[in-house]
């Protein structure tokens, strides 16, 4: 996991320079034939990349987009209309069957299917009508970290070329070396705070609510800690019931319109008890006693969570370490998860 994990920033470059073509020719198609809705097959880490498909499509494209429920078509054989709809399948291997259930139906149901997947021979590949790879090369640790962020930066490539983005596109270009300095950063005091614990929250908004998904899964398959993520604006909303002195909570926050909510949010937890570690760009005007800030480095507001799950990364294996799990192979879990 750490060496993989520390390999996404050549990835990235890879990714980008080996994708520019493909990702020009559907985003031109795209705009062409401006899908009518977005719909999103994935599972596990995939589909938290989803998610932040699904925030980055509605607030550039401003196009819907929702996640499929896989099992519509691979359990109960149903589909519904999708004529007019772009469908993005997102995975690294590419293999299990109710994945590829759902873009068989989706493209019989009128879908033009997009895969992003690491496997370029796998049958998801040879069943979509574009394919996206991540490059990310193979994979051995269960847990998902480069084909994870990968998935993230094709993502943001194919969006900031369809809509034309000239400032992500433009940033994208630094990334490749952000990524290699937030991979350097130091989360240790993460590991010394979440050792001992049994439960914590991990929140985010918009993109980062995407990181916040990916964070809390990983503290569970690597780490047996057992971690809920909530969007910065749900935890009023029952969870912040649960938040008694001492109680763990990992914000992610990055500068876009969602930064002052969170901010506020981290507050409101740390006066409530809650030990919060907050990773966020720039100072928040929280006090360091209140909540600790995480290094993080920033970047465009897109980008940043893509950073910070870098950074979390490198965290999430030595505490993995630390709580005496082996973050390569978590109980009960294999790398190719074939769900029907």
């Amino acid at each position: 996991m750490f060496l993989e994990a520390g390999e996404a920033s050549s990835v990235a470059a890879k990714l980008l320079a080996a994708n520019a073509e493909k990702i020009a020719t559907l985003a031109e198609r795209l705009r062409a034939h401006p899908p009518r809705v977005v719909v999103t097959i994935a599972r596990g880490s995939s589909d938290h990349a989803a998610t932040f498909a699904r925030y980055l499509i509605e607030t550039k494209a401003g196009v819907l987009t929702s996640s499929a429920g896989l099992s519509v078509s691979s359990v109960y054989d149903a589909s519904p209309n999708l004529d007019g709809a772009l469908v993005l399948a997102i995975s690294q291997s590419g293999k299990s069957p109710d994945l590829l259930a759902a873009v068989k139906a989706a493209k019989a149901a009128g879908g033009y299917a997009v895969a992003l997947v690491n496997v370029e021979d796998s049958p998801l590949a040879q069943l979509a009508d574009a394919v996206i790879p991540l490059h990310a090369g193979p994979e051995l640790s269960v847990a998902a970290t480069k084909s994870y962020i990968a998935a993230l930066v094709a993502i943001t490539q194919l969006i900031a070329a369809w809509t034309e983005d000239a400032e992500l596109t433009s940033a994208l270009t630094a990334l490749p070396a952000a990524l290699a300095q937030a991979w350097s950063l130091d989360w240790s005091p993460a590991v010394e705070r979440l050792t001992s614990a049994s439960n914590l929250y991990v929140l985010g908004r918009g993109v980062g609510f995407a990181v916040a998904l990916e964070a809390a899964l990983k503290f569970k398959e690597t780490c047996g800690l057992h971690a809920e993520a909530f969007s910065a604006a749900e935890v009023l909303h029952g969870p912040m019931a649960l938040v008694k002195d001492g109680f763990p909570a990992l914000v992610f926050a990055q500068n876009d319109e969602s930064r002052d909510s969170v901010d506020a949010m981290a507050r409101g937890l740390a006066e409530r008890g809650a030990d919060v570690l907050l990773a966020a760009p720039q100072e928040t005007g929280m006090g360091e006693e209140d909540a600790p800030t995480l290094p993080t480095v920033a970047a465009h507001p897109v980008l940043e969570p893509i950073l910070m799950i870098q950074s979390f990364y490198r965290m999430a294996n030595a505490l993995s370490v630390a709580r005496g799990y082996d973050p390569d192979s978590p109980p009960h879990l294999n790398k190719v998860t074939e769900t029907v």
